[in-house]
């Protein structure tokens, strides 16, 4: 069974810079479609980015567009989450998950329930 683990996560100022990632092991995800969420306490998990299999294609929610960049390097099987000019609104723990529902697709799914697996999360605060 793949698990996703999440790391890079911490305590930053507004207007700081984290780069979070998410590394598969006991299953390559270099053919499926990745993303990345977030849940603040007391909300939904909510979307944040997300990436085809090949990195070819991305796509943000509006609020994190020309802040945060989501990459992969499937050789290392690892994917990646550049969050810049953080904001405190941003404080929340950030999940990767995997679509496996089918292989070499240029959907980016963009609900929870469209991704199989998913990793434990990693704490993202942001001070004001």
């Amino acid at each position: 069974q793949v698990q996703l683990v999440e790391s890079g996560g911490g305590l930053v100022q507004a207007g700081g810079s984290l780069r979070l990632s998410c590394a598969a092991s006991g299953r390559t995800f270099s053919s499926y479609a990745m993303g990345w969420f977030r849940q603040a306490p007391g909300k939904e998990r909510e979307f944040v980015a997300g990436i085809t299999w090949s990195g070819a294609s991305t796509y943000y929610a509006d609020s994190m567009k020309g802040r945060f960049t989501i990459s992969r390097d499937n050789a290392k099987n690892t994917m990646y989450l550049q969050m810049n000019s953080l904001k405190p609104e941003d404080t929340a723990v950030y999940y990767c998950a995997a679509d496996f529902s089918s292989p070499y697709v240029p959907h980016i799914a963009t609900t929870t329930r469209e991704y199989d697996i998913w990793g434990q999360g990693t704490q993202v605060t942001v001070s004001s």
